[in-house]
């Protein structure tokens, strides 16, 4: 009962990240003119390195002379700091310690 919500609360949550991340990474390509590949954004989840390697693969396969893994692991490690702010936060929040 309870681990099934936890699990369905978990799965909600990384949807909204992954979309979230993949929008704000539409907004810096065209904010910076099309420096920025949108493909970054979905690796701003804390699901490292598998976050980083999909966004290098989805963007290799769509050009061969894309490189984008080291550029992803920076969002990448970035959404590993913001979860464990947020999980500090919430801890703090409702006194879990």
């Amino acid at each position: 009962g309870d681990t099934i919500k936890i699990v369905i609360l978990g799965l909600v949550a990384f949807m909204f990240g992954t979309a979230a991340g993949v929008l704000f990474g539409k907004i810096m390509c065209v904010a910076t003119g099309g420096k920025v590949n949108p493909l970054i954004g979905s690796a701003g989840v804390s699901a490292v390195p598998m976050a980083a390697r999909v966004s290098q693969k989805v963007g290799a396969e769509a050009d061969p002379t894309n490189f984008l893994l080291m550029h992803a692991m920076g969002p990448n490690v970035a959404g590993v700091i913001g979860t464990a702010v947020a999980a500090g936060t919430f801890m703090a929040i409702f006194g879990v310690m």
